[in-house]
Formats: C-alpha cells, structure tokens, sequence
C-alpha cells in the first residue's frame, strides 16, 4: 500500500462503501464502539480517516466541535454531503502527516485507519502527537491475533487484500509496545468476527 494507490483504490470504492462498511454488521459494531463514549461542548475531537461519515451519523454532532480528515477526496465528498449543514470541519489532510498543532484534540478517533495507511506506526504516532494530555483516542479496527501467527490462507491472502487497499495483518500489540511509554490502555474489547475487530481506548499519560 501506498497514498497514491490508497487514493485511486478509495475513488473506486467511494460509491459502494456504505453499502458494505456500514450494513448491518458493521452498524452493531459502531454503536458499540461509541455508546459508551460521551462527547461534550467543551471538547475538540478529531475523526482520523473519516471515510465516507459512517461514525457522524452515530454522534450527536450538534453544537460538537469536530474536524474530519481524510486523505481521499471522493470519500471526504461523500461524507461532507451527508453533513452539508453541519458546522462539521472536513478536510483533506494525510493521517500520517497531520497539519495540526501538538496537542490539539481531546478525542482522537481513528475507525478502520491503521490497517489501511501504509505505515500505521507513523499514524498512530501522528494521533497520539496532536491528542491533549489526559485526552483519549478511540479506535474501531481489525488486528491480527495477539501471539498467534496467521494462519495459511490468511498469510496467502494478505498481499492480495493489501492491494484493495487494507491490510488484515496488523497486529496491535507489536503497534502499542513501541509507544506505550506516553500512551496507555483503558480499553480493549471484541466487537465483531470473534475478536478481528476490537474497540480500544486509550489514554495519553499526563507527563507527556
């Protein structure tokens, strides 16, 4: 994977997307990652990797401040649409490379992000940069096992689903080990595929 091919892969994925990450199944998964989450007024949060919007419609996003990045724009098109009379700030920024301030945001919330940049640790990273001391980043993505090699066909299959952009290989604890000396777990649950995708909180120390 690479950002220019991640972008002409998200154009042509842009129009049938919702179809697929935000059916049924997905939907369940959503609502659990953020039904426990409580935004308020006083907050600046960030949606990292926006897509097409599917995690705004499940946030009362009245009187919120939110700023939602993507690096694709048909798919930034699609969720600014959704939300045209919203005072919801979209815009166009590389995930791994972000335009903001050190210690921006109270919420960093990145969905099925980091398996999709191509370099996750670099994203990660940039995420945990512009959150507040205290502030917490909230991830929906799906991890390969912890301790566990994948199995054959998955091994097999990885290069392939790569190139359709996403990568069903990452796994979270090798990603969290070489950052956690500034960031630590509240959280980290299944939520759908017997464990694939996990939700998880975490929380940026207060010395960093």
């Amino acid at each position: 994977m690479n950002n220019k091919w991640n972008k002409i892969i998200y154009k042509i994925w842009s129009p049938i997307y919702d179809r697929i990450f935000n059916s049924n199944l997905f939907l369940r998964a959503r609502k659990q990652v953020f039904q426990e989450i409580h935004f308020d007024r006083a907050h600046r949060i960030l949606f990292v990797g926006v897509g097409t919007g599917a995690d705004l419609e499940l946030v009362n996003h009245t009187d919120l401040d939110i700023t939602a990045i993507d690096f694709s724009p048909d798919m930034l098109g699609r969720a600014r649409a959704k939300f045209m009379n919203s005072s919801i700030a979209f815009i166009e920024m590389d995930a791994q490379n972000m335009k903001f301030d050190d210690r921006s945001f109270d919420y960093v919330v990145g969905s099925l992000i980091l398996s999709v940049v191509p370099h996750a640790d670099q994203c990660f990273q940039e995420m945990s940069r512009v959150l507040k001391q205290e502030g917490r980043i909230v991830i929906f993505d799906k991890f390969a096992p912890d301790h566990n090699k994948l199995p054959l066909f998955k091994r097999l299959l990885r290069p392939l689903i790569k190139v359709l952009g996403t990568d069903i290989g990452l796994n979270f604890e090798e990603l969290y080990q070489r950052h956690r000396d500034h960031i630590v777990i509240e959280e980290d649950k299944p939520v759908m595929l017997n464990g694939m995708y996990r939700k998880i909180v975490l929380r940026k120390s207060v010395d960093c």
